[in-house]
């Protein structure tokens, strides 16, 4: 046996040092990777063998103030059909097909695909419930009932216009469902199957629950009970007019919050495809610019008044019927004109003349800078879709005769939400408040508040004794003149009425007509504006006093409970009679009287008694309410 040599011996011994060394380095490579990678690279296997089934999560819901759901989901379930685990494609076609009553060949040839996982849409999206439970029943290898929902409207047409709807996949498309998308829309979660390339189950993996996120919720400032009022009306006055168009908005002149926005004609959201484009793209309120008519003198008169120029009492105006502005005649809507006048008259008579008097008093600039004081020319920042910013004289343009027929309200286009904002501003004292739809946004899951709307003050534009001064003014038009048709007893509404004619390609359309009305309760401490607008009513008499002034004076009147607003009587101005109005008379206080002392009384109205005794314990209507000479009381008796 020979020596192993010096040089040997240190070859040796390298070699196993490699060796050691190899060995230790592949055992702390597996370590690295069976304990420290563990996870990341079971989860990149398991992306390389998952087939995902879709759950939805819900997307957001939409909810009025008080909370009450406008809008919410429905569960309608999706099939989804693996074609490796199935022997008999054909049969389970057929089986399908006779549940969901749809064409078997068509059917077939969608499930008999290459693909891993086939989306039997649309035969087999949105199915009902009780179609995926009969399915299910059947035990269809390879077809899995993935959960999904439609968007639900529990109120049906109620505030569409504004809400608008989702598409194909839930996408928004139109209204606060497309303008909030990104806040409703939710993240879907999953059911994980894995399987091999043929789609055949693994064995060896557990099939894996992928959590989704729900939509946020977007809460409204809409009151729901205030909304059915406002709709209920307009629904009547398009039915009894034959009207083309109407719209409404309710609002807090304190806050800007919106109660209500309607227009109609109203669809189906769940059915978008049936309306026209033109009625769902379209929100009446925020998108529909018109002459605004005489609703736009409360601007004027609260220039003059700011200004100086007027005092309502004392000073007079004689009305000819007409004014010459630069050789152009400017006519009053009554022909003959109303002769000598208070400006207070003026003002109830919704004479043009006058105004017109008015706006030359205050001047061109400084009139057309109250105008845009009072958010006319741009949009009101509400941040409702599709608002549109109107259409004012430029200042160069601003001649005489633009400055006379636009103190009036003629010659220019606002838009609903622009009056209802710059009224608001004439009758809260003078400060003028951004309109807004939207409170807040909640997360649905933990109830923290992403968003949220506040009142925005954006300037003040008149003094608070000004303010009072139109309040008084307003008040008198709904008691005394052309507004008279609102008047509620109790109520203290004040407001103006506008006619004005449709115009087209820069001409007035013969017999087209805007009637609207707005108006406010109670006129010493205004809680609620209300704007009406029906376009081209066909009646006999079509002026906004006779049409839209009685329709908010009714949703005054109906909202009053919901908002809180209690009769009061005290301050009131009296309704003076005309020829024509119906006589009334104060209802008296009979509660505690007896039957004989009641029956040797001379009241002008029929008194009818219910129950038995001799005592009066109630009484309908209520004492000091108004009712029609030969309008009945009812007496409820007792002992």
């Amino acid at each position: 046996m020979k020596w192993i040599s010096t040089v040997s011996k240190k070859r040796l011994r390298f070699v196993l040092y490699c060796f050691i060394l190899f060995v230790a380095a592949t055992i702390i490579r597996l370590f690295y990777v069976q304990v420290i990678q563990h996870d990341q690279l079971t989860e990149l296997a398991k992306e390389n063998w998952d087939r995902e089934i879709p759950f939805a999560s819900e997307r957001g819901k939409i909810v009025d103030r008080n909370g009450e759901v406008i809008v919410t989901n429905k569960l309608a379930p999706t099939l989804y059909f693996m074609p490796a685990q199935n022997d008999n494609i054909e049969q389970a076609a057929k089986q399908i097909a006779s549940v969901l009553k749809v064409d078997e060949k068509k059917l077939y040839e969608k499930m008999n695909s290459k693909s891993y996982l086939v989306k039997l849409a649309p035969e087999g999206k949105n199915i009902t419930y009780e179609q995926a439970v009969q399915l299910q029943a059947m035990k269809i290898d390879g077809l899995y009932t993935g959960v999904d929902y439609v968007r639900h409207y529990p109120y049906g047409n109620l505030l569409s216009r504004l809400l608008g709807f989702t598409g194909y996949d839930t996408q928004g498309l139109a209204g606060i469902e497309y303008q909030y998308d990104k806040y409703l829309t939710s993240k879907d979660a999953a059911i994980r199957l894995y399987t091999d390339a043929k789609g055949n189950a693994l064995p060896h993996v557990d099939d894996e629950w992928r959590e989704g996120k729900q939509g946020a919720t977007v809460q409204l400032t809409i009151d729901l009970e205030v909304q059915k009022v406002v709709e209920r009306e307009l629904s009547q006055a398009m039915e009894k007019y034959n009207a083309e168009q109407a719209l409404a908005i309710a609002m807090n002149p304190k806050t800007g919050e919106i109660l209500a926005l309607a227009s109609f004609p109203t669809y189906d959201p769940s059915n978008y495809e049936e309306a026209k484009p033109e009625i769902y793209n379209r929100n009446l309120p925020v998108w529909m610019t018109f002459e605004p008519g005489s609703t736009f003198k409360i601007i004027t008169l609260a220039a003059a008044l700011e200004e100086g120029k007027v005092d309502l009492d004392k000073e007079t105006f004689y009305d000819k019927g007409y004014t010459i502005v630069e050789d152009s005649r400017l006519r009053c809507w009554k022909r003959e004109g109303h002769g000598r006048q208070t400006f207070l008259e003026v003002v109830e008579n919704s004479c043009n003349p006058g105004f017109i008097e008015l706006g030359q008093r205050v001047g061109p600039d400084k009139l057309l800078q109250y105008i845009k004081n009072f958010g006319f020319g741009e949009p009101t920042g509400s941040n409702i879709a599709g608002e549109a910013s109107g259409i004012l004289f430029s200042k160069e343009a601003f001649g005489p005769v633009e400055h006379a027929t636009t103190s009036f309200g003629q010659g220019i286009a606002v838009t609903p939400i622009q009056q209802v904002q710059a009224v608001s501003a004439v009758i809260n004292g003078g400060k003028l408040y951004r309109p807004y739809v939207v409170s807040k946004i909640v997360d649905s899951e933990n109830g923290k508040t992403i968003l949220e709307n506040k009142p925005e003050l954006k300037r003040t534009v008149i003094s608070e004794k000004t303010s009072e001064k139109v309040r008084y003014a307003l008040e008198s038009v709904v008691a005394n003149g052309s507004g008279r048709n609102a008047y509620r007893d109790g109520l203290r509404i004040g407001g103006k009425t506008g006619t004005a004619q449709k115009a087209e390609n820069g001409r007035y359309k013969s017999g087209e007509y805007i009637v609207s009305f707005i108006g406010f309760a109670p006129s010493n401490d205004p809680q609620i504006v209300v704007y009406v607008a029906i376009d081209s009513p066909k009646s006999s008499v079509v002026f906004g006093s006779t049409i839209a002034a009685p329709i908010v004076g009714q949703i005054i009147e109906d909202i009053a409970p919901i908002i809180g607003l209690k009769v009061n009587r005290e301050g009131q101005m009296e309704k003076q009679y005309r020829w024509g109005d119906p006589v009334t008379e104060r209802v008296p206080n009979l509660v505690g009287m007896k039957v004989d002392e009641i029956m040797k009384l001379h009241y002008p109205f029929h008194i009818e008694m219910h129950g038995k005794g001799e005592v009066v314990k109630s009484q309908l209507p209520e004492p000091d309410n108004l009712l029609e000479v030969d309008g009945t009381i009812h007496l409820y008796l007792g002992d």
